[in-house]
């Protein structure tokens, strides 16, 4: 005599209190892996802000017949979205590198200490001269220029909060294994 539940197991079915639950897909997501695939976004934003570089280009070559307001406008957007491309790779997870050359920068003490000092350079040194543009200049033209490159020095902010995990992460001088004494130990 069969039960009802190796009917159930016979013929494949759930019992009606227990439903059936999805197979997860092997890939777990976490917050930072999320971010991680958000990060990936710097990239679409980086090639408009090439665009914007190639006709800013274009519009500076044809300056003379038709003045310099195209090339003013393309490159507030260059600052712009290149501020917001860079601002997107800090969202990527500073546990990885994403080249040999980023790895070695940061794995190198002296070369990590001055990339910080350089990233900061150029962060404080965009937004110190946005501000200061956009406050004193009573021409819109380099008002607008100004909170362009308002915009850039707070993407490189993240860029260089970012890079500071980076070198803790991967600095070797800090992150070396740590040598058990009695493992070392093999005399009896």
């Amino acid at each position: 005599m069969t039960t009802g539940a190796d009917a159930q197991a016979q013929t494949g079915e759930l019992p009606a209190t227990r439903a059936a639950a999805p197979v997860p897909s092997g890939r777990i997501v976490t917050a930072r892996n999320v971010f991680q695939w958000i990060s990936y976004l710097q990239y679409p934003a980086l090639l408009v802000a090439l665009y914007f570089s190639v006709r800013m280009g274009i519009a500076a070559a044809g300056a003379a017949k038709s003045g310099w307001g195209g090339v003013y406008e393309a490159a507030n957007m260059v600052l712009l979205h290149g501020g917001i491309g860079i601002g997107l790779s800090s969202l990527q997870d500073p546990a990885r590198t994403q080249n040999t050359v980023s790895r070695r920068v940061w794995e190198d003490p002296r070369k990590g200490r001055w990339m910080l000092g350089l990233l900061a350079a150029y962060a404080f040194g965009a937004m110190t001269l946005g501000l200061a543009g956009a406050y004193v200049s009573g021409d819109p033209v380099l008002s607008q220029l100004s909170l362009g490159l308002l915009a850039f020095g707070l993407g490189m902010v993240g860029l260089l909060r970012t890079a500071m995990e980076m070198r803790e992460h991967h600095r070797l001088d800090r992150n070396l294994q740590p040598v058990d004494a009695d493992a070392m130990d093999s005399t009896p």
